[in-house]
């Protein structure tokens, strides 16, 4: 993406003509219509108008795409990669697609094209894109496994990184993510909705401040699974379809259409159910008004129901508690999605996803945030915005790699409890569970070559 100062504020990022942004929707999210989910990544080259960066024409896209809908053609690549062109900026331009199914080139580039007026290059292979110098941005919306990855290939390759929740399949590849931002300078964003919505600013910064007093407890509420457990028969993969990539680093299984799409979501191979996808959104709630985004619990333990008689095994009900070191509570349970927070001056949270604000005392909700109080780091254009800012800027996004692995950190660790039954003393300094050896050989995988990579 070309980045040129203007000449009032120069700002820190390389300049090069012609650079582009590549968004990865790559070994993807993309939910296509072919019935696979696979990788995608679509490039963006930057345009300045007289040496300023200036808006695109067209409406700021405040929030997140939905892109889990297999269903909908056009999901996929363009619902997730139009707010990155919608940024009212003429800074970006989608040049690639790089997903394994060559099947959608034609119907999402032109998509692409309707959007932005011109065509994305399409590739299969993630690694031409990260070799193109041009390119600036991955934005990595691949399946769970891929994530860590795709986004260390991506450090490697001097690109910034847009990552979807959450940041790994397993908290050993997360940790070596964020090594590599670090390692190589990138600006990384995992991408979450909440840190933008007002309602969850209002409630925050409350909770933050001294008016709230100390917190005793959170309450997560988090989206059950669907009932289905995935029964259709193994074959052959379609033809133009490159499943050996979007396998990756997973172990190899043979192709069917459950495992893949949206499915693989209830597999432990690729992710870790609905506590690691939507739980990334209400737990990054939780750390974030409990103040605690930069450690994590001490304690978990707690039951699951899980996926059995067919190819789903992740938790489709769960019930945990958390402990962390001052004493604070977390608990986490699956239900309609909801967070709450209770202290010594009362409780705040809503019900339902994004709900309205309630409280145990109306004049909570209608309390002043004074000068002296948090005022959390937010965005209002949302998650894509403020990472777009940030590439030019160089300041670190809102929801970085470091906080992303803390706030997967319970998910995950929540599920390993559930698998071995029992309660489970965790170390966050360390990232690893306390004198519990079973436990600890769960926190990462070896994986498949020649994706063994980390």
């Amino acid at each position: 993406m070309v980045v040129r100062p203007a000449p009032q504020r120069p700002v820190e990022f390389p300049v090069g003509r012609g650079d582009r942004l590549v968004v990865d929707t790559g070994v993807a999210h993309g939910h296509v219509a072919v019935g696979i989910e696979l990788p995608v990544l679509v490039a963006v080259r930057a345009e300045p108008v007289a040496g300023i960066v200036v808006p695109l024409v067209g409406k700021t896209h405040g929030n997140a795409v939905p892109v889990a809908c297999p269903q909908i053609l056009d999901q996929p690549v363009v619902e997730f990669a139009r707010p990155f062109a919608r940024q009212q900026r003429d800074d970006v331009e989608l040049a690639y697609i790089c997903d394994v199914d060559s099947r959608i080139f034609k119907d999402r580039s032109k998509l692409i094209e309707d959007t932005q007026g011109k065509a994305p290059k399409c590739v299969q292979n993630i690694k031409e894109v990260l070799d193109d110098k041009d390119v600036d941005v991955i934005i990595n919306a691949t399946p769970d496994h891929w994530h860590a990855l795709g986004t260390i290939w991506a450090c490697q390759a001097g690109k910034d990184v847009y990552v979807e929740k959450p940041t790994s399949h397993n908290i050993w590849e997360s940790r070596k993510m964020v090594e590599a931002a670090r390692k190589y300078g990138r600006i990384v964003q995992v991408g979450a909705q909440n840190r933008s919505a007002p309602y969850c600013h209002k409630a925050f910064d409350y909770i933050r401040s001294e008016a709230f007093g100390s917190v005793h407890f959170a309450r997560v509420i988090n989206s059950k699974e669907r009932g289905a457990i995935g029964k259709k028969p193994d074959g052959e993969p379609p033809a133009g379809v490159d499943y050996d990539m979007w396998l990756g680093p997973a172990p190899w299984a043979p192709y069917t259409r459950d495992r893949c799409h949206w499915n693989f979501r209830w597999i432990f191979d690729y992710s870790g159910g609905m506590l690691t996808d939507w739980g990334a959104h209400l737990l990054d709630g939780a750390q974030w008004g409990n103040d605690t985004e930069h450690t994590g619990p001490v304690e978990v333990e707690g039951r699951g129901v899980f996926c059995q008689g067919g190819l789903y095994d992740t938790a489709r009900e769960y019930h945990l508690q958390y402990a962390y070191a001052d004493g604070v509570k977390l608990f986490v349970d699956s239900g309609e999605p909801s967070l709450r927070f209770e202290g010594t001056e009362g409780w705040v949270g809503n019900r339902g996803w994004r709900g309205k604000l309630e409280a145990s005392r109306p004049a909570i909700l209608d309390s002043a945030i004074g000068p002296n109080d948090v005022h959390l780091y937010t965005c209002p254009g949302g998650e894509q915005r403020n990472f777009l800012d940030c590439v030019k800027s160089r300041q670190a996004c809102y929801f970085p790699p470091e906080i992303g692995q803390r706030c997967f950190t319970i998910a995950h660790i929540g599920n390993i409890a559930m698998r071995l039954g029992r309660k489970l003393r965790w170390n966050p300094q360390e990232e690893r569970f306390v004198n519990d050896d079973e436990a600890n050989r769960m926190l990462r995988r070896t994986a498949r070559s020649p994706w063994d990579l980390l």
